[in-house]
């Protein structure tokens, strides 16, 4: 009995962690822009590529990596943006949620 006691105290806070980091490794999955929520943003990986036309309230020079919502410094490739549940945009990247960075 006391060796099982000990086994769990030992493995508890290891699957614990375990837990923990899956779930940050899964906030952290990467953009597509076919994930539906990035889609009705319109977002784009590349902000030179976005249909002007459709997005007439896009200011120039806006891109992921200078907007609010962008969880990284401008100069990351990438980070996690919250308005699109928290996966990695790319920094070059805009979408209609784009508020600029104060």
């Amino acid at each position: 009995m006391d060796n099982r006691r000990r086994t769990l105290l030992f493995v508890a806070p290891a699957v614990a962690l375990g837990l923990a980091v899956g779930r940050d490794a899964m906030a952290q999955a990467k953009l597509t822009e076919s994930d539906p929520t990035a889609a009705a943003l319109g977002y784009k990986e590349d902000a030179s590529k976005v249909d002007t036309n459709k997005f007439k309230n896009i200011v120039k020079g806006s891109n992921c990596s200078n907007c609010n919502f962008y969880q990284g410094a401008a100069t990351a490739p990438s980070a996690p943006c919250t308005a699109l549940g928290g996966k990695l945009a790319m920094g070059k990247g805009w979408c209609a949620a784009w508020v600029k960075k104060v």
